[in-house]
C-alpha cells in the first residue's frame, strides 16, 4: 500500500510549501547582508535560521583563532602555565652578578612589561643591580608579543628605558618596592666580566597567567601572537588537524588553517564550518567546566574589538564571538553566539567577501541585530577573568 493513501488530502497539499518553506531569519540575512555573502544561523535546537552561500570556504582572517583557541585547549588545558626561568652564569657579590643574565623560554605569548618588571623585582630582592655579564634569551622568546631573540626589547625594559607606566602596577604588589621607581630598581650591563663564566644557575621561575586567561585577552584584542603560540601544540597543521577532527565529515574540506591567527593568504572557512567549530568550543569548553564566554570576548562588555560593535538599542552582553578584519584583501568576519528568549541560543557566522571594512561590518552588526530583535536577546551572565597581572608568578629558585 502506498504511504501517501494515509495521509489526507488537505496535508498532502502542504507538502510543497512547507519543504520550500525558507528559514525564518533567511530575509533577514538578505537585506542586510546580501545574497552574494556568507551567512549560517542556526538556534539551540539545530534549525537553520539563515544559510547564505553557507558552503563556501571564504578567508575568515582573525575568526581563525577559534580553530586555534580550540586546538590549544584540547591539548593544554585552561591551567597551563608557560615558564621562563632565569638563571646567572656566575656568583652574585655585593649587588652584582658577575656573568650573564640568561633568560630561557617555553615561547610564553604573554611575556611583557609588567612580566620583566616582575623579574626586575626579584633580582634586587636577590641583591642584584649589575649585571657584568650581558643578557641572553633562549628557546622561542617574545616580548610584549613581538619576537625579541637577541633580547634586545627586554634589555631596555630591565635597564628602565621602556615600560614605565607598567611598572607601578607591578611595585604596589610588593611591599620591598614602595617609593621606588623603576629607575632606581634598573639594572646595569656592563657586558664584560674578568671571572670565567660558569654553568647557568637557576635564580628564578617566571610563570605566566593561566592558559585560560591569556587566551580570553587575546582573543578580545585580536592579538595574533596566536600563530607563534599554535607551536606549542605543533603548529598550525595540528590546528587544522584537530579543527577538522572536530565539526561534520562533510564540512572538513571547508576549513583550511595555514596561519594561527588568520594572517596570510590561505587560510579558508565556510560559515557553517565556522558555526560547527564554535559548538566544538563550547563543547570543548564545557568539558573543562567553563563556557564561550570565558574564551571569546562578549560585545559591549569585554574591552577589545567587540567593546563597541552593540547597538544602543540592543541589550549588552547578548553576543560572543571573534571579530576578524583583512583588509587589503577586501575580508571582514564575525562569528559568535547571540543569547535569545525564542531560539535560546543563535550560533552564527558572517564571512564576508569583497567589501569595504566599514562596510562589511555595518552588515554584519544590523544581522546581528536582525537576529537580536527577532529572538528577544538577553545578556549572558558571567564573571569576568582576572586580571592577567594578578596571575603572573615568580618563585625562587631553590
Amino acid at each position: 500500500m502506498c504511504l501517501f493513501a494515509l495521509v489526507p488530502a488537505f496535508l498532502l497539499s502542504l507538502l510543497p510549501v512547507l519543504s520550500s518553506a525558507e528559514p525564518p531569519l533567511q530575509d533577514a540575512a538578505i537585506s542586510s547582508v546580501g545574497a552574494d555573502q556568507g551567512v549560517y544561523a542556526v538556534a539551540e535546537d539545530g534549525t537553520v535560521l539563515a544559510a547564505l552561500n553557507e558552503t563556501r570556504p571564504v578567508h575568515p582572517a582573525s575568526v581563525s583563532k577559534v580553530a586555534t583557541t580550540l586546538a590549544l585547549l584540547d591539548r593544554l588545558g585552561p591551567d597551563y602555565r608557560f615558564e621562563t626561568r632565569i638563571s646567572g652564569k656566575g656568583a652574585i657579590s655585593r649587588q652584582v652578578l658577575d656573568g650573564d643574565l640568561v633568560f630561557e623560554s617555553q615561547g610564553d605569548p604573554f611575556f611583557i612589561f609588567e612580566s620583566a618588571f616582575l623579574v626586575l623585582a626579584e633580582l634586587r630582592h636577590l641583591g642584584v643591580s649589575r649585571v657584568n655579564g650581558d643578557l641572553r634569551v633562549t628557546g622561542p622568546f617574545m616580548f610584549n608579543w613581538q619576537p625579541d631573540s637577541t633580547g634586545a626589547r627586554l634589555r631596555r625594559a630591565l635597564t628602565g628605558h621602556d615600560g614605565l607606566d607598567a611598572w607601578p602596577a607591578v611595585a604596589s604588589r610588593r611591599p620591598d618596592l614602595e617609593g621606588i621607581g623603576v629607575q632606581t630598581a634598573a639594572l646595569k650591563f656592563v657586558g664584560t666580566t674578568k671571572a670565567a663564566q660558569s654553568a647557568p644557575r637557576p635564580l628564578m621561575i617566571y610563570r605566566s597567567p593561566r592558559l585560560l586567561t591569556i587566551m580570553k585577552a587575546l582573543n578580545s584584542y585580536s592579538n595574533n601572537v596566536f600563530h607563534p603560540l599554535s607551536d606549542t601544540i605543533g603548529g598550525v597543521k595540528a590546528v587544522e588537524r584537530i579543527a577538522r577532527e572536530r565539526i561534520p565529515l562533510e564540512q572538513r574540506d571547508e576549513i583550511v588553517i595555514d596561519n594561527g591567527a588568520g594572517a596570510g593568504l590561505t587560510n579558508r572557512m565556510s560559515p557553517r564550518a565556522a558555526v560547527s567549530l564554535l559548538h566544538a568550543l563550547e563543547q570543548e569548553a564545557g568539558e573543562h567546566h567553563l563556557a564561550l564566554t570565558d574564551l571569546l570576548p562578549v560585545a559591549g562588555t569585554d574591552k577589545g574589538t567587540l567593546q563597541d560593535r552593540v547597538l544602543s538599542d540592543e541589550p549588552r552582553g547578548a553576543l560572543v564571538g571573534k571579530t576578524g578584519t583583512y583588509g587589503s584583501i577586501g575580508v571582514s568576519a564575525l562569528a559568535g553566539v547571540i543569547r535569545t528568549k525564542t531560539y535560546g541560543e543563535v550560533t552564527f557566522a558572517v564571512l564576508n567577501l569583497g567589501l569595504p571594512v566599514p562596510s562589511a561590518r555595518e552588515r554584519q552588526d544590523a544581522f546581528v541585530h536582525a537576529v537580536m530583535a527577532a529572538g528577544d536577546a538577553v545578556p549572558f551572565t558571567y564573571d569576568p577573568v582576572r586580571s592577567p597581572l594578578e596571575q603572573m608568578e615568580i618563585e625562587p629558585a631553590r
